[in-house]
């Protein structure tokens, strides 16, 4: 497979007050799922790092929905008062729509859907497994905090790959003891030699192989 085709911008209502937001698909030619990013604080669809995990992954006939957990105008506030971005009430909420509305939608309701969240994208993502799931299949974690989703970690049923970089200390520790607090299948995988943000050279490409080998090994399940 050596591309996905893209749809335009899609714009759709998520959450119980139906939030006005925008997302892309890429769609590769006979999809075997479905992976739905969550992105991380104060980034947004076009998150670099993010596009290049979707891109990987759709070179594997995965399909990917990036997607902005804030409206337009809440991201505008956003980047001055940092206000939304560490709501994961409010991020959780907007993903459980998310995951409500690509399960309806006519080109990607039947596909399996796995979750991949960054950061706190990552929380929202867990907290999001926990509240649908009869809906999503599995969840990768990359540099996450599962610490802002403690409460709900026992509850999620999806197997969770969680990858940290190997300097990233403080965040280690806190997927540790979240994987302890998890009854679904997972795995902590450190990626020698990164940082929170994985920009040394290899190092996001292990994500991209990682993250590939877990949805391919749970979607089509």
């Amino acid at each position: 497979m050596d591309h996905a085709t893209p749809t335009d911008a899609i714009e759709f209502q998520a959450g119980p007050a139906g939030a006005t937001l925008s997302g892309s698909l890429f769609l590769p030619d006979r999809p075997l799922g479905l992976v739905v990013f969550a992105h991380g604080s104060g980034s947004s669809r076009f998150s670099p790092r993010n596009r290049a995990v979707a891109d990987y992954l759709n070179r594997a006939d995965l399909a990917t929905f990036l997607f902005d957990l804030l409206t337009a105008e809440e991201h505008e506030v956003d980047q001055y008062t940092r206000q939304f971005r560490f709501d994961i009430d409010l991020l959780s909420e907007r993903l459980v729509g998310t995951i409500d509305w690509v399960s309806q939608y006519a080109l990607t309701a039947d596909l399996p859907i796995g979750l991949f969240g960054a950061s706190t994208g990552a929380a929202a993502a867990l907290r999001a497994a926990a509240e649908r799931p009869e809906s999503v299949a599995a969840v990768v974690s990359r540099g996450g905090r599962p610490d802002l989703a403690e409460e709900r970690l026992p509850e999620v049923l999806a197997p969770t790959l969680l990858i940290v970089g190997g300097y990233d200390d403080v965040v280690i520790e806190l997927n540790r003891l979240a994987a302890e607090r998890m009854n679904a299948v997972n795995r902590l995988e450190i990626v020698p030699g990164a940082t929170h943000l994985f920009e040394e050279p290899g190092t996001l490409e292990k994500v991209q192989e990682l993250a590939r080998d877990w949805f391919l090994e749970y979607l089509r399940r």
